[in-house]
């Protein structure tokens, strides 16, 4: 469990951004984007995902997609049209599963591991942003250094060793200034201000009730058209590609019959990848525009739902409970006393704070029975979802009244309040209507008390 925290945290935003790494790293490795082939072997960026998940989310991330580029690695080796260099990587073509298997799948799984703690390292320094770039500079160097090494432990006889990593090129440079420019980049844009307040809109999306689970079922059915149509696009190519090669006279062996749906795999996975990364951004805006929907619907003075949002939920509770009709709830108004009067008397900073300890100690009392919300200037609702006697109620109602008699020290807060049971599920402009006469009633029976209508039968 707690490897599990660890691995995925808290943080939607960050949870989000490693599997968009995933997707990222899946594309480089599977398409011209991560690789420039140097003959007699290739040399790849692809890792550059990998730098950034170890320096923006840590070695056990870091790790994992060491995991799949060396995945990617040995895949992309197991071909008959792959340069012998390359074929070390894959167990089929080796002559030596183990070891390739060690080799491109160890080495990257080390490399990661490497890089992360690294990062981890640098990120405490005072200097760190220097830090940050003189690793990134490295890490090209790291790569080549644990490859070779590992290449000539293995494999002597292709004449790779430790030194082979040390030789100097102007591609290096290249190289040096694509992993700093990058990782430096990445760093500045993952810490500025607009992104990290996208990363806390997501990640406060969980308490967000415009966050729909219909959406989420949507995206969930939009990707899965989306691998449907890979697939169909994969398969219909590689019936092509056939069918094209038998009329120009070339023999589809088994042989090349697996090269072409090798081919057409690779670029299924790069598809797929393409998709992945659409989706998650299109489920990051989803969440982040939600989120400033969710945000303007509160109320800003008292920090509790504001009328829309309030009675938004009482609808969604309603329908949430439709099938339950031996289930009761109460609704409740909350009406501040002679609020006018304490606005003029002593201000309305003190009329701001009297609603603020209203607000907090409806919340306090009644927050975990069921929501509460600001409707007007100095009117509360509370909506009961949890079924409570009576008496209950009483006792928190007079808990709550004795809670906001003290909030000034020169004048009694009192409130008046109506409340009426209703059975699940009711139409919300009726309880509106009943419990706003329950109010009505409070106010007539000289304020500072409540009036309750219990299931079409008035009690106090």
């Amino acid at each position: 469990m707690k490897m599990t925290k660890k691995l995925w945290g808290d943080s939607c935003f960050d949870r989000y951004s490693f599997w968009l790494l995933i997707a990222i790293e899946l594309l480089m490795s599977f398409t011209f984007l991560g690789y420039i082939h140097i003959t007699p072997i290739s040399i790849t960026i692809a890792y550059l995902p990998i730098l950034a998940a170890g320096c923006l989310l840590g070695p056990i991330q870091s790790v994992i997609l060491g995991l799949v580029f060396g995945l990617a690695s040995m895949y992309k080796a197991s071909a008959s049209y792959v340069a012998q260099g390359d074929a070390v990587f894959s167990p089929f073509l080796s002559g030596s599963p183990v070891s390739s298997i060690m080799l491109s799948i160890g080495v990257r799984a080390l490399f990661g591991l490497v890089i992360g703690v690294m990062f981890l390292f640098a990120k405490k320094r005072k200097c760190y942003r220097i830090w940050i770039g003189v690793i990134s500079a490295i890490a090209p160097k790291v790569h080549s250094l644990l490859v070779y090494t590992t290449m000539g432990m293995l494999f002597p006889e292709l004449g790779y060793r430790y030194s082979s990593a040390f030789h100097w090129k102007w591609n290096d440079t290249v190289f040096l200034v694509i992993c700093v420019v990058t990782v430096e980049l990445l760093w500045a844009v993952y810490h500025s201000d607009t992104v990290q307040n996208i990363k806390y809109c997501m990640d406060q999306s969980i308490h967000n009730p415009y966050v729909s689970g219909k959406m989420n079922l949507f995206f969930a059915a939009f990707e899965f058209f989306l691998l449907c149509m890979a697939f169909c696009a994969a398969d219909y190519f590689s019936h092509r590609e056939s069918y094209m090669l038998k009329q120009h006279g070339v023999e589809v062996s088994k042989k090349i019959s697996f090269d072409l749906m090798h081919l057409q795999i690779q670029f299924l996975i790069a598809f797929v990848s393409l998709n992945i990364i659409s989706v998650i951004l299109l489920i990051s805006i989803y969440k982040y525009m939600a989120y400033k929907e969710y945000k303007g619907e509160m109320d800003e003075l008292t920090g509790i739902m504001g009328r829309r949002m309030f009675l938004y939920h009482c609808e969604k509770a309603q329908k949430a409970n439709s099938r339950d009709l031996q289930r009761k709830g109460w609704f409740l108004f909350v009406d501040v006393d002679y609020f006018k009067e304490i606005n003029d008397t002593f201000g309305h900073g003190v009329g701001d704070k009297v609603l603020r300890e209203i607000a907090m100690n409806l919340h306090n009392i009644l927050g975990d029975e069921g929501k509460v919300g600001r409707i007007g200037g100095d009117e509360f609702a509370v909506i009961v979802e949890k079924t409570m006697e009576q008496q209950e109620l009483k006792r928190l109602l007079e808990q709550f009244l004795n809670a906001i008699s003290g909030t000034l020290p020169d004048k009694k807060v009192s409130c008046s309040i109506g409340a009426y049971q209703f059975v699940f599920p009711q139409n919300v402009k009726d309880l509106l209507t009943e419990t706003d006469n329950m109010l009505y009633k409070a106010k007539e029976n000289g304020r500072a008390c409540y009036m309750m209508k219990a299931c079409e039968i008035d009690k106090t």
